[in-house]
């Protein structure tokens, strides 16, 4: 049975990582919430204030700057009591009360229809450009509520877990957060589809049952030779993959379990980036690796950032095995993305903040997302989903949304481009247009100038709004001209 969260823990939590910061004040947030939430039940029975406690548990388990889980404390205050903003900046002052202020803003964002929630996204990305921290606490709430879901009536569970599903959990990818988007997945999957759930479990812990002993000793191995290599190890660990992912896969694999490689993996931690490709080169001294499956996304980061080296095995026993390889930054941005920057390491430092990317990719979201959002589809297609790199001749890298097209990622160069697409070639081999694109690809687009324009038959394929738009402004423009010229050629000329 997991121990309640109580306001000792959570200070002892903080006092390990930041052992300067002012405990004090935390506990002070706390009374002040208590009292603020004083009489008020959750759904569970529980006294309210478990919830705000709890939120400010699962961030004080990142390592996270006090200020957050202070934050996260009174998150709740101006929405559901008596007390005010103005209050609580008297009391905490204004960083925190606008943070606050940012998540009241929120408000309760209830899936009911498009074109309401439309109006919610918009809050959650203004509230995002102005202020990442309050979607890193928002985030934190949900997951304390999906953990909390069992008392709520079961259409509620559904429409909780769905938004957390298509919401929350593409937007902390698209912020590099793996861990609160694997943990987001996997609360909701259950709500969502209990019997694939059920069933992605039974392969898991089948395919699993019996290899904590045998993954134990293949770490071993690793863990001697790279000691005899003389490679520090900071860290080597194994890990299951998330449940939901693991489904992700097997629809993928037409439900072919025997194509899922990667259910448990070892991940390496090691202090530069020459120690990544050294580890590499061992690892595959010791065992064949499995064709195709080497990817390196240091040199070609994923979309978010994320950066490691991937690699899976043959062992002596035919068994294929993951590895994952990684510096300690690129672990922490693995696992926490955005949120890095107020992170504490295990020194009790923050780590140095490196927000060039973060910075434009919240450029992005205020210019692309806010300028346009109407369609909550839309939405789903060119920044929820997942995204994809691809490469032109050139070496530029191009960011795409999932199974995206050549006719996409020529429109993703120039309009023109795109209008006079004829033909593609993907890694130099000749394709039809409506071949799906994965990552590392390289596009080169084949263009004939005396091509008037796209087809009809291209909106069948492509993924992105860009590419879309294009096409239906050009056909629309092209059916307007011949009325034009319709009416030319039937009114008597004056």
């Amino acid at each position: 049975m997991e121990e309640k969260p109580t306001i000792d823990s959570l200070i002892k939590k903080v006092k390990e990582y930041d052992p300067q910061t002012d405990l004090e004040m935390i506990r002070l947030a706390y009374d002040f919430a208590a009292e603020a939430h004083k009489g008020q039940i959750r759904k569970s029975g529980e006294p309210y204030i478990i919830h705000p406690l709890a939120t400010a548990h699962i961030l004080a388990d990142m390592r996270i700057d006090p200020l957050i889980v202070i934050t996260a404390l009174l998150h709740d205050v101006p929405e559901d009591t008596t007390v005010t903003l103005e209050e609580i900046e008297k009391n905490f002052g204004s960083e925190i009360a606008s943070m606050v202020r940012g998540i009241t803003k929120l408000g309760k964002l209830k899936y009911r229809g498009v074109e309401r929630y439309i109006e919610n996204l918009r809050k959650m990305f203004v509230a995002m450009a102005e202020d990442i921290r309050v979607m890193i606490i928002k985030f934190a709430d949900r997951i304390h509520n999906l953990q909390t879901l069992d008392s709520l009536p079961p259409q509620k569970q559904y429409r909780i877990a769905l938004e957390s599903l298509e919401i929350y959990a593409p937007i902390a990818n698209r912020l590099g957060m793996s861990e609160f988007k694997g943990q987001l997945e996997d609360l909701s999957f259950q709500y969502i589809y209990p019997k694939e759930y059920e069933r992605t479990k039974k392969i898991r812990d089948e395919k699993l049952k019996g290899k904590e002993t045998y993954l134990k000793s293949i770490q071993q191995i690793a863990e001697q030779e790279l000691k005899e290599a003389n490679i520090q190890i900071i860290s080597i660990d194994g890990r299951n993959k998330k449940l939901y992912s693991i489904y992700q896969k097997l629809l993928r694999k037409e439900n072919d379990a025997a194509q899922i490689y990667d259910l448990a993996a070892i991940r390496i931690v090691v202090p530069t980036i020459a120690d990544c490709y050294a580890v590499l080169g061992i690892l595959h001294k010791i065992w064949k690796p499995l064709k195709g499956r080497i990817k390196d996304y240091i040199s070609q980061p994923k979309p978010n950032g994320y950066q490691s080296l991937h690699t899976t095995i043959f062992s002596d026993s035919g068994e294929t095995i993951e590895f994952q390889i990684r510096t300690p930054e690129m672990h922490d941005d693995a696992e926490y993305g955005i949120a890095a920057h107020w992170h504490y390491d295990e020194q009790g430092s923050r780590l140095p903040s490196k927000d060039v990317r973060w910075t434009k990719e919240l450029a992005i979201i205020q210019k692309e997302i806010l300028n346009r959002l109407s369609d909550l589809d839309e939405i789903k297609i060119d920044f929820l989903q997942s995204r994809i790199f691809v490469f032109t001749p050139k070496g530029d890298v191009v960011d795409l949304p999932e199974n995206a097209t050549p006719v996409d990622f020529a429109y993703h160069i120039h309009t023109e481009v795109g209008n006079k697409c004829n033909g593609a070639k993907i890694n130099d081999q000749m394709v039809s247009l409506d071949t799906e694109l994965k990552n590392g690809d390289v596009v080169d687009i084949i263009i004939d100038k005396t091509r008037k324009g796209p087809s009809q038959d291209w909106l069948k394929f492509v993924k992105t709004h860009t590419a879309k738009n294009h096409i239906e402004n050009y056909l629309k423009n092209q059916q307007q001209s011949k009325i034009t010229d319709w009416f030319k050629y039937v009114l008597p000329k004056k």
